[in-house]
């Protein structure tokens, strides 16, 4: 390492966020961009630990300690050619990551961790900024014809993958614009769209082909899919949401949370939603069940859209604010976590049960939850249900395939990502059920060393 004591006299310093009154005014990205000095100084607490973990908490096996020490350096495109070779998306895992490989950081064992994520995030804007970052479609084609069916991050992974290899890959897409949860289950002030667009579009480049707007299954006969492509790979994702069955679910002004944050990611890219569908939560007492990041999402979508008050409530109990001792490191731990969208003003609540839901002429008025043995009582216009997804929706395209499903309805693979369908694969949530954004990543990128093998 460039700096073998850095870690002594560095200590961490996290990026900033614009003030709350300014940046609740919009859903521009929170986060300011952190300049290269200060990521050099940061990359220098990286601290030649011989053994690092770090490596072990990331999924995708990040370059982490090698590219920190390039930041160190000045060698910023050492830095990104490291990161290059094992990330197809840092810009997105830079910005969404819950960055596991900082909670199995060394340093973190006694000290705050290396700011591993923010540092992965300044390698490549450094990169796109210096142009370093351009179109590179593969010298030959193998001839292969394959098809990735969604466009979420497992599913641009693999397709990315395979491209490189010569394959040729058609990526189709339901909505009107690939990128999946990416796009339209993340709000902007977390990821804004442009970030994803500037990758798509390098990626039509290399040679990639975005068919949108055909739900394959549906639009798109599964014996023409089986027929045409030499191999598939099913990705797309886990959308079954799971559901609130509560007296009163069937009142008006009780919505899905992904829903709701797709709609509202659609509106702030321009869409006109009609009245008559339309879920805002201006002026509304807002409560949102369910505290994992889903949730917060809701939260800070809902306050940019002008909610009188905002309530979230957990079932769980409130996690500790140290890594328990049950959860050691190099793991990752329950600990409790502030977001961003928390931090502009939200009551939350932990150890609530939702008992009922009671309304008055058909529309949603309050929620009557048990918190520790005692009656709770929420008032709530809109009520976001952000407790999680089931499974892959299954009719039409898996059905029609007949691919096997797991126990819990997830499509089943063997351990090299093959479904029951002969040529047909599956990565990401859809195979593994709801997980995170890297996992996702990785999933595509082994679905497709799967494929290649598969073919040649």
């Amino acid at each position: 390492m460039g700096d073998t004591k850095g870690f002594l006299k560095t200590s961490r310093q996290s990026c900033e966020y614009r003030a709350v009154e300014e940046r609740v005014a919009d859903f521009g990205q929170v986060a300011k961009p952190r300049p290269d000095r200060a990521s050099k100084e940061q990359a220098s607490r990286c601290m030649d630990c011989g053994t690092p973990f770090c490596h072990w908490g990331c999924p995708i096996g990040n370059y982490i300690p090698e590219w920190n020490d390039a930041v160190f350096s000045d060698h910023w495109e050492k830095a990104f050619v490291l990161l290059n070779a094992s990330n197809p998306l840092p810009e997105i895992t830079g910005r969404v990551c819950p960055a596991l490989c900082e909670y199995a950081c060394v340093l973190g064992i006694n000290d705050d961790p290396v700011t591993i994520r923010e540092n992965e995030l300044a390698i490549i804007e450094h990169a796109f900024k210096k142009g370093l970052i351009k179109p590179n479609p593969p010298k030959t084609r193998t001839g292969k014809k394959i098809a990735v069916i969604g466009s979420g991050p497992a599913g641009l992974s693999a397709a990315a993958t395979l491209n490189q290899m010569g394959h040729t890959v058609t990526v189709f897409e339901k909505d009107e614009k690939p990128g999946g949860i990416l796009r339209f289950g993340i709000p902007d002030f977390k990821l804004e769209k442009e970030i994803l667009d500037r990758r798509i579009s390098i990626w039509k480049k290399e040679g990639i082909t975005f068919k949108t707007g055909i739900n394959v299954g549906k639009d798109y006969p599964t014996d023409k899919l089986l027929k045409e492509f030499d191999a598939v790979c099913l990705s797309g994702g886990s959308r079954h949401p799971r559901d609130l069955k509560v007296p009163g679910r069937e009142l008006k002004g009780i919505y899905f949370a992904m829903d709701y944050l797709m709609q509202s990611n659609r509106r702030v890219a321009g869409t006109k939603i009609p009245a008559k569908d339309l879920i805002d939560a201006k002026g509304k007492n807002v409560v949102v069940i369910g505290g994992g990041d889903t949730g917060a999402d809701c939260v800070g979508t809902a306050r940019r859209q002008g909610a009188k008050s905002i309530t979230q409530i957990e079932v769980l109990p409130k996690p500790s604010a140290c890594r328990p001792e049950n959860q050691p490191w190099p793991g990752y731990p329950a600990i409790f976590k502030t977001s961003s969208s928390h931090e502009e003003g939200c009551n939350r609540h932990w150890e609530v049960v939702t008992k009922e839901i009671i309304g008055k002429n058909g529309q949603v008025q309050k929620i009557v939850a048990e918190a520790c043995g005692k009656e709770l009582q929420i008032e709530a216009d809109l009520v976001l249900l952000a407790i999680g997804f089931l499974h892959p929706e299954q009719n039409g395209l898996l059905e029609n395939l007949k691919v096997a499903f797991s126990e819990r309805g997830n499509v089943k693979t063997d351990e090299n990502y093959i479904t029951s369908v002969k040529g047909v694969f599956s990565a990401g949530d859809m195979r593994r059920g709801q997980s995170l954004v890297v996992w996702a990543i990785y999933e595509g990128r082994q679905a497709a060393q799967a494929i290649d093998k598969y073919l040649l």
